[in-house]
């Protein structure tokens, strides 16, 4: 067995041992380095032959310690160093300088001490850093049990977020809390479906169906509330929130809305109850988004006063038709009415799919879509139609009868605003899922936040762990995401306000809003709960912990209920023309004359005053947030209408001349969705009368606009609009911010008002989130 070193038991050479155990921790320093420190302590006055001995056996550089030789030095230097006072600030030179305090103080130390500056100044070490770690003899005392503290009471904000319709919210959530609610994990598919079936018919059975159905047929007339608990259902299980929105939203909603009293008389009740399962039958494999040319046909036969429904080609299939696979017994299907060869476009018809026993009525063909990345509990399913035969009254005809002789009919003499009329529904399913991505991001959010005050990891030595979310790295993950959730809150809010309140007169605008709103939330949402995921390290990639299935389920939302891609460029398009988006023609007829208009108007103009302030009073100021995201917008339509008008007066199709702009249109897009957030926001602020959470609210909204003008300072840098101090000083204040509003992150996340059974997270919880507990779950 090889010798093992000792420490001389000399004062002489004592002050040495703290340089001699960091020169071989550190373990980067060359041969040439050790030599020189054991030339500098060599030069000590009142080194004697044996301290110079021991300091060449220690100082070999081919010899180094062993593992229990330098776990016995630092042993030496603790031993020696706990008649010390302890002093945060002291280098190693004074460490070693204090171990041999009045041990002799006979000897003249200054040698020794001007030695030990030297060395630690060549070591090119934080002697500080050292010095603490040296003198820690037992791991600290752990933070993550100390409960953070929030600086205001959050209960009093959920409620006012919580309005309108707080109420239906606050008894929803009692009921998601109960047993009968609880997740499920690796649950078969089949299974699962049955019990998200059940989910729903338990809604069904408390009165949460059909609450925006009219009061004669069993609902509460309540349309707000309906979408209030669509929210509040997507902090549970998202395959609930879509089947229940499949089931009361699309196909409910598409009676209720292109429908007549006769419809509603004869349907409206069962759906609300869940007595008669529905589907939705618009989209089909071969046109997506563009409804306008779906293939899907409805020929009226005269001789039997009923439509014959028909799938003519494989591309016409209805594809990912929820409910369609497992459950829905009546489809809305979308289909070209045909009257003796004359087409009057898309109208909505409705076509029993199943018999009470669960049988394919004939003509009818079902299949299942399979498993999907998420939202296994919903039964997308295909549908084809073999010229099958419905009555005439299952035409939805609210706005089109086609009477008993084949006689058409409508209020609405343009087809294109017939068309969009009827297609008013998809409106509703859009503010839906816009609110329901908030919902997701919210549970994200609250369960990263909750883990990242509670969960430690490093920090400075000889001191607790830190809270990783003390880290900027981590701040920067997650408070500018909290800061955009609640805007976005806000500006969903603002969305269904107008939605519930719309007119004929501004409903193509409000369908222009929903999709931006709906694109922006949901692209939102799938960014933020993978970056609550990378937040929570291993634990965010368990199961258990539910952010696996809110990624996995939300990933469709960003394609479904319109393809956000297509969805930005109709609102660029709502945003170029006097009228609202045509599904899937881009083509904006009439633009020609509105670009020439809007390419003469010139130049928008800003204060250049603006350009160079770069102080924290001019960053945090309403009045420039407004005014920068409004000049953003405006340059960016002008821009692009002199584009697009240079292409047309060159001779190009308007079609393509908007295609070579795309990228133009997407930006413009994103930039009327954040100033209208931001707007939205502002706004409430000014009426929130929680007074101890206004500072915050104030914070978060500063947050969210600087963020946004961070992410694209490239523009604003390039458009002039900013210098590059302003750019500079944009970044650091949003590193600041980020701090203040981490201190009461755990507050503002609490305001969401989430259940913990809803939120369903061990590490969610208030307890070290590296123990594992007997989580709230099957």
């Amino acid at each position: 067995m090889k010798h093992q070193r000792t420490w001389p038991e000399h004062a002489a050479v004592l002050p040495a041992a703290p340089m001699i155990y960091v020169a071989w921790a550190d373990g980067t320093l060359s041969t040439a380095q050790l030599q020189g420190i054991r030339d500098r302590l060599n030069k000590i006055d009142g080194f004697d032959d044996d301290c110079r001995a021991a300091i060449k056996g220690w100082l070999d550089p081919d010899q180094p310690p062993s593992p229990p030789e330098l776990q016995y030095l630092l042993n030496v230097v603790r031993r020696s160093g706990q008649r010390l006072e302890r002093n945060e600030k002291m280098s190693l030179a004074e460490l070693g300088m204090g171990l041999v305090a009045g041990v002799d103080s006979s000897d003249d130390w200054e040698s020794t001490r001007n030695a030990l500056l030297e060395i630690e100044e060549a070591l090119g070490v934080a002697g500080v850093e050292e010095s603490r770690e040296m003198l820690a003899e037992a791991p600290p005392a752990r933070a993550a049990s100390e409960p953070v503290i929030p600086r205001f009471d959050g209960s009093a904000l959920r409620v006012w977020m919580d309005q309108p319709n707080g109420d239906v919210r606050e008894r929803l959530r009692r009921l998601l809390s109960q047993a009968d609610f609880e997740y499920s994990y690796g649950t078969p598919r089949s299974q699962f479906r049955e019990q998200v079936l059940e989910w729903v018919r338990v809604l069904a059975q408390h009165g949460f169906g059909s609450l925006g159905y009219p009061k004669y047929v069993g609902g509460a007339g309540n349309f707000g509330a309906f979408l209030a608990v669509f929210e509040t259902i997507a902090f549970h299980d998202l395959s609930l929130v879509i089947k229940f929105g499949v089931q009361y939203g699309l196909f409910g909603g598409s009676i209720l809305f292109l429908g007549t009293r006769r419809h509603h008389d004869k349907y409206l009740r069962q759906v609300g109850t869940l007595a008669l399962p529905g589907c939705f039958a618009m989209t089909e494999l071969g046109h997506g988004s563009n409804v306008w040319d779906l293939e899907t046909t409805a020929d009226y036969e005269v001789s039997t006063e009923s439509f014959v429904i028909n799938t003519p080609t494989e591309t016409a299939r209805k594809e990912w038709i929820g409910n369609a696979a497992a459950h829905g017994r009546m489809a809305t299907v979308f289909a070209q009415l045909r009257v003796a060869g004359d087409s009057f476009g898309v109208h909505a018809f409705l076509v029993p799919i199943r018999d009470d026993e669960g049988d394919a009525m004939p003509g009818v063909r079902i299949e299942d879509c399979g498993e999907k990345e998420g939202l296994n509990g919903v039964d997308n399913g295909r549908l084809w139609f073999d010229h099958v035969h419905v009555p005439r009254e299952n035409l939805l005809d609210r706005y089109a009868q086609v009477a008993a002789d084949g006689t058409y009919d409508s209020s609405i003499t343009s087809p294109s605003r017939r068309f969009f009329t009827m297609l008013g529904t998809l409106v509703g399913g859009r503010v839906s899922i816009a609110g329901a991505s908030v919902s997701a991001a919210k549970s994200g959010l609250a369960i990263a936040v909750r883990y990242s005050e509670h969960r430690t990891q490093f920090g400075v030595a000889g001191l607790p762990e830190r809270s990783i979310l003390d880290y900027l790295t981590q701040q920067r993950r997650l408070m500018p995401r909290l800061a955009t959730a609640y805007a976005l809150h806000f500006a969903c809010k603002y969305l269904v306000s107008r939605f519930l309140n719309r007119t004929e007169e501004d409903s193509r605008q409000i369908e222009t809003l929903a999709a931006g709103i709906k694109s922006y939330t949901s692209w939102f949402a799938v960014d933020t709960l993978q970056a609550c995921r990378e937040s929570c390290g291993g634990q965010g990639y368990l199961a258990i912990n539910r952010i696996p299935a809110l990624k996995a389920d939300t990933d469709i939302f960003t394609t479904f209920e319109g393809d956000n891609t297509v969805l930005m460029q109709l609102v660029a398009k709502g945003l170029l023309t006097d009228f609202q988006h045509q599904f899937g023609a881009l083509r904006p007829w009439g633009v020609v004359k509105f670009l020439a208009e809007r390419a003469a108007a010139g130049a928008v103009k800003f204060n250049p005053l603006w350009t160079r302030l770069s102080d924290d009073g001019h960053l945090r100021d309403p009045d420039f947030h407004r005014a920068a995201l409004q000049y953003r917008e405006d340059r960016l339509l002008q821009s692009l209408a002199r584009r697009m008008k240079g292409r047309i007066d060159d001779g190009m199709d308007s079609f393509d001349a908007f295609i070579e702009c795309q990228d133009h249109a997407m930006s413009l897009a994103n930039a009327f969705v954040e100033r209208v957030t931001y707007e939205a926001f502002d706004d409430e602020i000014a009426e929130c009368p929680v007074t101890d959470a206004k500072p915050y609210l104030h914070m978060l909204r500063d947050l969210f606009a600087l963020s946004r003008f961070e992410a694209d300072r490239g523009w604003f840098l390039e458009s002039g609009y900013f210098e590059g101090a302003k750019s500079r000083a944009v970044r650091a204040l949003v590193n600041r911010l980020s701090g203040d509003v981490r201190d009461v992150a755990g507050a503002l996340v609490d305001a969401f008002g989430i259940p913990e059974p809803l939120l369903g997270a061990p590490i969610a919880r208030s307890i070290d989130p590296r123990i594992s507990d007997v989580p709230r779950c099957r």
